[in-house]
């Protein structure tokens, strides 16, 4: 078997015999391309046909090995020359080769005659050297391989004389070697056979009847030697192609002529047929284009006695836009990375037509609006390609592919695909909110959840898995996971201790959510923590404040109207709001209806005019109470003295220890009235001096008392809008009638209104009128 190459301007050509068995190889194409068989298989090398067509060739390890049986006589006809034609397809780059396989024919047909039995009707007047055409044999096999010769057995009446056509076909005649004799010899019976050229040489037979008549000395005459018709594809069944039309001179049954068809296919007389009668050639069958565009055929004219003459017929088959185009998805790559870069090809869509001209022109298309194009490429080839794409607008996308021909009218078809899009981690965990609070009231149970945070990632998977967790930092002085900790899957966040209001009010921490890509991506958001006070601290008094077991005690001037500032009572509460909301009240006095005291400001004052039945010694117990649910509260005693001076005072200890320590007290007034004695007499006589200038007691001085920081407790070094302590409060001062140089209370500072026990009272000569 002998095969040839020929590799030039990019085609390449091969020949191989027809009837070669599965698997033959033609030729290395791999070589022939300059490529390995690994190259060639890596670059997705394949052989494409038009639409449907049968295919006989394929590529395997880089070698053109024969896929199906090829039939020389079934593909080409009688054509000399019979090859197929492929394009071969490389990828990645996309490159065509132009394969072209010529079919060498071999002699696997013998002649053969259309009827094995040839009947002759000579009449016996004929001459010598008379010819009498006779039935050609048809071989299918072309060349050498096809109808060569004829021979006719021996006889003493005829003769055989072989010649081609103008187109090549052998045809014999008999000749008359020696006049016929009727009545000698009515009837002669002769063997025809026919031979082909090929080796081995195969033959084919007919019997020759010649039955001796009348002459008929005329053949029938064709009005053309070569007819023409056009007939359009699809051209329904019954449609008249043309109407043949020959003529004998002879008369009766010499002159009468019938038609029939010679030398045609099997396939052909399935498509068309000729009324024997009228000459009238008639479409049978589906004529189509796209599966052969031009057909030959041979009518012989025959009168009765059996002289016949041959015509040719061309029948040229024009195309009608009858085929849509067909999409044809040749690779493809899913699925596609959101990331990937614009304009990178991903599919290859070839698109053909079996029509001709304008018919075969193709437009395609996307029909819908996807982030995708199609870009023409090498002859009916497109890339799909990609614009911009993003996964979490659009995963999945079914794309649809129209193709659309030039014809008239055009025809179209579709085709859809799917293309899904495959996660990249491009996109951070997003909080729901721009920032978040949470309050939790003091004294929280350790473990207590306080809030939840949340962020959602549209990535897909592993992507979009989020977790949470705290950034390090510290509160106080102290790392923030001692205060809170986060559950990484839910973002729910724990208090680990309890808080103190009083401790600290509020803190901010910075929440982290992460995904779980690679490489992972994170954003932050700001938790502030608000601490919500509760009622948990009590009022604490900051004046009156015992000092050791010596007790404050506060003059009351006796000339003090209805309504007159005596004292005030001064406390706070470490809470807040509410909680911190403090109400005064008296709740045992010596005299209950000579004081009185501020709910809210804590300042005793007289409910009226102080008398001198009035007792000295008056000794008030306050209740401090603030607003809490439930209220706490404190209470203290308040010591007032109704004197004008020192020296009416019998004693100024405690007065709480009266009873226990009496006679030590008893001493004390002693010793006290004789001082005090002697001190009165002098300023009643400085009284006395100054009576001459004024009639009546005067108000001497209005001042204000100043709360010392030393009262305050460290906590409550700002109270400004929440706390329930002022740094200054204003009261009237008075003095006792019939001096400027008295001593009185209430001067500039909380010490000079204080009279601890065991000490004595000052002037100040600064403050005298």
């Amino acid at each position: 078997m002998a095969m040839s190459v020929c590799l030039c301007n990019g085609d390449i050509s091969y020949s191989v015999p027809e009837e070669q068995k599965k698997g033959t190889v033609i030729g290395n194409i791999a070589k022939d391309l300059g490529l390995s068989a690994k190259g060639l298989a890596d670059r997705k090398a394949r052989i494409d046909t038009e639409g449907n067509e049968k295919r006989f060739c394929d590529v395997q390890g880089g070698q053109l090995v024969i896929s199906e049986v090829i039939d020389r006589e079934e593909l080409c006809g009688s054509k000399p020359l019979c090859s197929y034609n492929y394009e071969l397809v490389l990828e990645n780059p996309l490159e065509l080769h132009q394969v072209t396989v010529q079919i060498e024919d071999i002699n696997d047909n013998p002649p053969r005659f259309p009827n094995s039995d040839i009947k002759l009707e000579i009449g016996e007047s004929a001459v010598k050297g008379a010819r009498f055409p006779l039935d050609e044999a048809h071989d299918p096999d072309v060349g050498r391989n096809g109808m060569q010769t004829y021979s006719v057995e021996k006889n003493d009446y005829f003769s055989l004389a072989v010649n081609s056509h103008s187109n090549g076909q052998k045809y014999s005649e008999l000749i008359l070697d020696k006049e016929l004799d009727r009545e000698k010899e009515p009837e002669l019976t002769l063997m025809l056979t026919a031979f082909d050229g090929g080796s081995p040489q195969r033959t084919g037979t007919a019997v020759i009847r010649v039955v001796v008549l009348d002459a008929n000395d005329n053949l029938p005459v064709f009005s053309e030697s070569t007819y023409t018709a056009s007939l359009a594809e699809n051209s329904p069944l019954g449609t008249v192609v043309l109407t043949v039309r020959a003529t004998d001179a002879d008369d009766s049954a010499n002159g009468e002529v019938t038609y029939e068809f010679t030398h045609i296919s099997d396939k052909v007389l399935r498509l068309f047929s000729i009324d024997k009668v009228t000459g009238e050639i008639k479409v049978i069958g589906a004529i189509d284009y796209e599966e052969k565009s031009e057909y030959e055929l041979w009518v012989k004219a025959k009168d009765g006695p059996g002289l016949a003459s041959n015509a040719k017929i061309n029948i040229i088959i024009t195309d009608v836009n009858d085929n849509a185009p067909v999409i044809h998805i040749k690779s493809l790559s899913v699925p596609i990375p959101e990331n990937v870069a614009p304009g990178t090809e991903i599919g290859i869509i070839n698109v053909q037509d079996k029509d001709t001209g304008g018919n075969k022109q193709v437009r395609c298309s996307l029909q819908q609006n996807v982030p995708f194009k199609l870009n023409p490429s090498i002859k009916n080839y497109y890339s799909l390609v990609t614009t911009v794409l993003d996964r979490e607008l659009v995963s999945d996308y079914n794309i649809t592919i129209v193709a659309t021909d030039e014809g008239n009218p055009p025809l179209s078809s579709s085709k859809t695909i799917h293309l899904s899009v495959s996660d990249v981690n491009d996109n951070p965990p997003v909080f729901e909110e721009q920032s978040y609070s949470a309050y939790v009231s003091e004294n929280n149970k350790p473990g207590s959840s306080m809030c939840s945070v949340s962020a959602r990632d549209p990535d897909w998977r592993q992507n979009g898995t989020v977790f949470y967790s705290l950034l390090p930092s510290e509160v106080n002085g102290v790392a923030l996971s001692s205060y809170l900790s986060i559950n990484g899957d839910t973002g729910v966040i724990h208090a680990v201790r309890a808080f103190d209001y009083e401790q600290f009010r509020s803190f901010k921490v910075q929440v982290v959510a992460r995904d779980n890509g690679s490489p992972p991506l994170s954003s932050n958001v700001t938790v502030s923590v608000f601490i919500t006070d509760e009622n948990d601290n009590s009022p604490q008094i900051l004046y009156p404040t015992p000092e050791g077991n010596s007790f404050m005690t506060e003059m009351v001037p006796k000339a003090a109207l209805s309504g007159s500032l005596l004292s005030k009572v001064i406390a706070v509460d470490a809470d807040s709001g509410q909680n911190a909301w403090l109400s005064y009240q008296i709740v045992k006095s010596t005299d209950p209806g000579l004081f009185t005291i501020g709910l809210h400001s804590g300042e005793i004052r007289a409910q009226r005019d102080i008398s001198e039945s009035d007792s000295m010694k008056q000794n008030l117990v306050i209740s401090v109470k603030d607003n809490g649910q439930p209220s706490l509260s404190t209470t203290c005693a308040v010591y007032l003295v109704i004197s004008d001076n020192l020296a009416e005072v019998p004693e100024l200890k405690d007065m709480s220890y009266e009873e226990n320590n009496s006679k030590l007290t008893s001493y004390l007034i002693i010793a006290l009235v004789s001082v005090s004695t002697f001190f009165l007499t002098f300023i009643i006589l400085i009284i006395a001096v100054r009576l001459c200038h004024r009639r009546k007691p005067r108000l001497l001085f209005d001042g204000a008392v100043a709360i010392p920081s030393a009262y305050l407790p460290p906590n409550y070094a700002d109270v400004d809008g929440t706390g329930t302590l002022r740094s200054t409060y204003n009261y009237d001062a008075y003095m006792t009638t019939g001096s400027r140089t008295s001593d009185f209370k209430f001067v500039t500072s909380y010490n000079d209104n204080t009279l601890p026990s065991a000490t004595t009272l000052k002037r100040s000569p600064a403050l005298r009128m």
